[in-house]
């Protein structure tokens, strides 16, 4: 049997499409190492982001330094599969395909366990490598390599590069940090930063989230693995009663007054409130449940962080 061939992100944030012919020209900021993530995102109409969705042209994003397995190349493209981000029927994590200029080679280390990372916990931080500077997204997670004073100096598939002291935490090896017992309040503490950040289709950063995304997100920043996709993440966790909801807890909505298929998540933040990212023509928001446009879709709560 082959090995499976391994590669990393090279840009500050991946777009994942589904086929090779699913970016329009107006996704080409989007395209590039390096990306221009914040140009695309601010250059799409409310249109061009429905369409995202309604033609089925964004599965997901993967941030700089993240791991992705190799299954297929044609052309400039690569189709890969996202271990961290785990999807029904497909064992290797999430596919899609992936402009092969933002992938590099994997990076040689020594064990996982013995590599601190930098892992960015402002909305966004400035990496700076040799004259150039780039925006990463809250969550990117690097190897460090020195910490001189109030810089860190981090491995990127790209070079060596520095970033602010006070945008990252550090974590010894490869796996998220510990849960803690208040892991459902720090989910909300953390989601509040995002109060008013535009929705993006497939989004997983901080340049646009999905309601998926958000959800998937702020659960990796307290150490806790939930699957990526809304269906997903209602089908796994412990089921909670209306009556028994604290925060962290994740909330779903379903068509048909809430009898049809689930198609929305929030983030339940306690008082008969939610934070959310909404829809394609909207921001993130937090909102009373009893006052909320789709309450009566409400079908099913979940806790991922007991």
């Amino acid at each position: 049997m082959n090995a499976l061939i391994r590669m990393q992100v090279a840009v500050s944030v991946a777009t994942v499409w589904t086929t090779p012919e699913s970016p329009r020209p107006m996704d080409e900021p989007a395209m590039q190492n390096p990306v221009d993530l914040k140009s695309w995102v601010q250059g799409l109409s409310v249109t061009d982001k429905l369409d995202l969705c309604d033609a089925n042209r964004v599965q997901t994003q993967i941030l700089m330094g993240t791991e992705v397995i190799v299954m297929e190349e044609s052309r400039d493209w690569v189709k890969v599969c996202i271990p961290d981000q785990f999807k029904r029927n497909s064992a290797l994590g999430y596919p899609g395909w992936v402009p092969k200029r933002q992938l590099a080679e994997q990076l040689h280390r020594t064990a996982d366990a013995e590599i601190q990372y930098a892992e960015v916990m402002s909305n966004r931080a400035m990496l700076s490598i040799e004259l150039s500077e780039m925006e990463l997204s809250y969550l990117t997670r690097l190897p460090i390599l020195a910490e001189i004073g109030e810089t860190i100096r981090v491995d990127t598939p790209i070079g060596v590069g520095q970033l602010n002291r006070k945008d990252v935490r550090i974590i010894t090896g490869s796996k998220d940090e510990p849960r803690h017992s208040d892991a459902g309040k720090q989910i909300v503490e953390e989601a509040k930063k995002f109060i008013g950040l535009p929705y993006l289709w497939g989004g997983i950063s901080s340049f646009g989230f999905d309601c998926s995304g958000f959800a998937y997100q702020l659960h990796k920043s307290q150490g806790i693995e939930i699957p990526r996709d809304v269906s997903d993440q209602a089908r796994h966790g412990i089921e909670i009663p209306r009556d028994l909801l604290k925060p962290g807890d994740l909330l779903f909505f379903a068509r048909d007054e809430g009898k049809g298929l689930i198609h929305h998540v929030c983030i339940y933040m306690g008082d008969n409130t939610m934070i959310h990212s909404p829809d394609s023509r909207s921001k993130v928001e937090k909102v009373r449940l009893d006052e909320y446009k789709l309450a009566k879709e409400h079908c099913l709560s979940k806790r991922y962080w007991a």
